[in-house]
Order: structure tokens, then sequence, then C-alpha cells
């Protein structure tokens, strides 16, 4: 739909009449009758509004509500709402924290409310959710009642669509949250040729979920889904008795991640997919019409994780709103990390760190005495590329699939060449290791929530891929990221699966790691010769 700078009426999403501009949509109500109001004065509308305190009665439909919080610290700044007036005008509304015992029994998604003695305040410039530049705040005498017969009608909601040239223009603003519709290419890495398999437990846990959206013949795009977005379309993706294939999301953030445009979900995202609203029928009538374009694009291509420097790993790492992460990245490794424990004793099941009990070793994951412990790998080398030096610990696998050999074996042959040597004595680095120092990888590395939360910066390694070249100095500079943005965005699949049982003793690993060398600040370690 053609942009006029006003708000359409017609959930009509008809891609003859597209722009580049961004566009909104509106739903009528489902086939409400009109009936009388409980009261025939005029209301205020949202247009009428100043910042100022406001007495007069304020009518509107509740679309959506959300708590908004201070990212990391979790900190609650209030309650946060979107909200639709008789003419259509889109305006947010916002409780304060104090406040919200008060007012959020009382409110339900898609009701109609009366609102009297509130006053008009400055609209937020980071992260809108409508364009007007007044938001409905409430006070400390606010007067909030349901609204059960009204004689006007007031649409059911509206949408802002922006297109990928769109998004791709205004990534990393941190202004205005437009809303994405389109079709679904991959689902946490599975194509639709086959019903992709959403695991609920999972998505639970994690919170998290990737899916690979376009819109109509545009670019592929990453849609990174958090929080209570991702289980919604979790639970709308498995509820639905066919394969979902449209999917909307409102208010997403646009971010560049190593070159590549990502949307990511917000707090105040919703989730709609297929016949849920006017715009995704629209959409999927649209869709059948034009049965190429599902096909069009190979969906194996966008499966890929996001290859990053390591410069641009600590730059998101450092957004104040980021989140767990799986990226690759080549570098050179330049030495083992000395002074501390390049493995340690796990248990032999879930690889968890064995603690010494009275006569013999626990797991206290397992929750299991007398286990047989066995050495597992936490080795920390200094890396670099061309753009940054870091801290890399590798653990079980990932150390297997660099050095060559399971640390077990390592261990076990150092004992016997060495039978004088106690059972607590640290075998010192072997050769194995050493033989490293010089050559190049591809590693796949994951940000924890550790990164996040500033206690380490040494990067978890869960998997090492054939060696590669050198990153080239034109590559690393033109792929910098700014850092210091509010927004969260992933640029993997999740954590590693394989990696999850040695958390515990990578946790331990690594800040032990950065009190010999921290990166981003210290020089790459010389190496004795």
């Amino acid at each position: 739909m053609q942009s006029t700078g006003k708000s359409s009426v017609s959930a009509s999403a008809d891609p003859r009449n597209r722009s580049n501009q961004s566009h909104a949509v509106a739903c009528k109500p489902n086939g409400k009758s009109p009936v009388s109001s409980f009261n025939d004065h005029e209301a205020m509308l949202f247009k009428d509004l100043s910042l100022a305190p406001h007495e007069s009665e304020l009518r509107f439909r509740l679309i959506h509500f959300w708590e908004a919080r201070v990212p990391i610290k979790n900190t609650l700044i209030g309650l946060e709402m979107i909200l639709i007036d008789e003419e259509g005008a889109v305006i947010q509304g916002f409780v304060p924290p104090g406040r919200i015992k008060k007012y959020l029994p009382e409110l339900r998604q898609g009701s109609l409310y009366s609102l009297f003695n509130f006053y008009g305040s400055k609209s937020k410039f980071l992260y809108r959710v409508a364009s007007a530049s007044v938001t409905v705040s409430f006070s400390h005498n606010s007067e909030l009642k349901v609204l059960e017969n009204s004689h006007v009608p007031f649409e059911d909601d509206r949408f802002r669509f922006h297109t990928y040239d769109d998004f791709e223009s205004n990534s990393d603003l941190r202004g205005d949250l437009y809303d994405v519709v389109g079709h679904l290419k991959v689902v946490n890495g599975q194509p639709l040729s086959v019903r992709p398999f959403v695991d609920e437990v999972e998505v639970a846990t994690t919170r998290r979920m990737l899916v690979h959206v376009q819109t109509y013949e545009g670019p592929v795009m990453k849609l990174y889904l958090w929080d209570q977005a991702a289980i919604d379309f979790c639970s709308k993706f498995n509820s639905s008795e066919s394969t979902p294939i449209v999917v909307l999301v409102t208010t997403v953030n646009p971010k560049r991640l190593g070159g590549t445009l990502a949307l990511s979900s917000m707090s105040s995202s919703r989730v709609f997919i297929d016949h849920d609203v006017s715009p995704t029928r629209d959409y999927l009538t649209w869709l059948s019409s034009n049965p190429e374009i599902a096909d069009k694009v190979n969906a194996e291509v966008v499966t890929k994780p996001e290859t990053l420097t390591i410069a641009e790993i600590f730059s998101y790492i450092d957004q104040p709103d980021a989140k767990a992460a799986l990226f690759e990245c080549t570098a050179t490794i330049d030495d083992v990390v000395h002074g501390s424990a390049w493995y340690y004793i796990g248990c032999g099941g879930c690889k968890t760190k064995a603690i010494k009990g009275a006569t013999s070793l626990m797991c206290p994951k397992c929750e299991k005495d007398g286990i047989a412990g066995e050495p597992q790998y936490r080795a920390r080398i200094s890396v670099y590329d061309r753009s940054e030096q870091a801290i890399f610990v590798l653990l079980g696998d990932a150390g297997r699939e660099l050095f060559g050999k399971h640390a077990s074996e390592l261990v076990s042959g150092y004992f016997e060449a060495n039978g004088h040597k106690g059972a607590d004595f640290q075998v010192p680095v072997p050769q194995p290791l050493l033989n490293a120092i010089g050559q190049t990888h591809k590693f796949s590395v994951k940000v924890t929530a550790h990164n996040l939360t500033g206690k380490t910066r040494a990067l978890t390694v869960t998997k090492v891929l054939p060696p590669a070249g050198p990153p080239s100095i034109q590559a690393s500079e033109e792929n910098i990221i700014a850092g210091g943005s509010d927004d969260s965005l992933v640029a993997g699949d999740g954590v590693c699966e394989s990696s999850k049982g040695y958390e515990g003793a990578a946790e331990e690993g690594v800040n032990k790691s950065c009190d010999i060398v921290e990166p981003g600040k210290a020089k790459r370690p010389r190496r004795e010769t």
C-alpha cells in the first residue's frame, strides 16, 4: 500500500500499491453493532492533546500493553500501552511503576476505556511505537473506567509496515519501531519443505527463536524472536493444523551486524500468523496468487551464522540490551595461556566439573557420589585477527577438534611417563597444544550471560572449523559496528547444545583467564622463544 502521509482505513496489503515508504493498515471492528454510550458528552481526541494536565474525558481502545524494563538490570520502568481513538489515531500510554497495581487489574487487551484526569507528557525518541509526539501518562488522580457501551466504533488495531529497503535505511537508528509482514522461509534452521519441529520446552527455557522471513519479492531477513514473542510464535505455530506460512511481528528493531540486516523483536512486539488479522490474511491471499515466490530463495543459503571479527563481537557484547549469541570468527592462535590448568576433572556423563567428597568425587549436577572423573579440556588460548585480540576458551570436543587428541589421552599419557607424580598434580601444557600456536582457524564462539554481565571478556569456543586464512584488513575495517545501542539482537541459532554441559567449567576458567589478559585493553602477549 502506498503511503499518503495518512493512516489508511483499508486493510489491503496489495503489493502492487507498495512503496519504499512505511504504510499504516487499520483493522476495523469485527461486526460489532453500535450501541448507545453511557455518556453523551464529547470526549477529547488524541489530536487535541498537549503537553499539560487534562481533566477532560479520553476514550480509546487498548490495543496492547507491556512492562518496560531497563536492559540487563531488569529494573521496572513502568507499564507502556498502545491506544487508538475513534478517529483511528494511535498514541502511546504510560503508567508509572508506583501506579501499576492500581490500574493493571482493569486492563484487558482490546477493551474500550474512558480516562479522566491525566497529563500529556513528551514522547520518547528511542524505540517509539507510535508517531505521536505526546504520550498519555496516568497521574495520581487518574480515573479509568471500562467503556461498555459506545455508539462510536473503534478500530481493532493498526499496523505500520516497513519493507526491506525501509528497514535497511533505518537500521541502527534506534528510532520508531515498525512492523514486518512476510512469508516464512526457515524456522529455527529448518526449511518449511517439511513441517519444522519447534520444541516448546526448549523455547520456554531459552526464550528465543530465529526465523527467516521474506517480504514479497524482497531479500530474506533474519528475524530474532525473544521472550514473550518467541513463546507466542511457538504456541501459534504448533497449534496450527497446517504449517503456518505468513508471519506478522509488530515493533521490530532493525540492526546491521556483520554487514547483514536482521530484525529483532522488542518487549512491545506481538506475533500473528496466517489468518489472525487482516494484513496476514491479505498477504496469504497474495502469496497464493504468486506461489513461485515461496520457492524463489534457497533456504539453505540463509541458515548460516553471522561471521564477525573479534572487534565486532566485543562491540556486540557492549550493547546494553544484547542477548546470548553464537558467531563465527576467523582468528590466529598467538599463544596458549599459562599459569592455570588447561583441563579439569569432570563427570564422565554430563561433563560438569566434579567436586571432591570425603572419599570420592561427586557430580553437583547429577547429584551422584563415587563418579568416575574424566579429564576435560578447558584450554585458554590467546588469539588475534586484524581488528582485535581475545582469549578463547576451548571446552570438550572443541579442544579435541583443535589439538587432535582427547584431554584424557594427554593426561593419562603424562602420568604413564611420570608415574612418580601425585594424582593431584596438574599436568603442564602438552606439546599438541603448543603445536597449534601460529595456526589460523575459523571458530564458532558463544557469547554467554557472563560476557553480557561483564564477569568476563573471554569467549567460549563451541566448535573449531577447518583452517582458513586471516580476514582481510578491508573486511575488518568495513564491518566494525558501533557499540552502545539499546536494542536486542542475536546473530546465531542460539546456544550450541553440545557445549551446555561445560558451562560450569567455562565460567571458572574464563574468569581466571581474564586475570592474565584482558581482551580489548592489553596488547598481544609475547611468546617465549
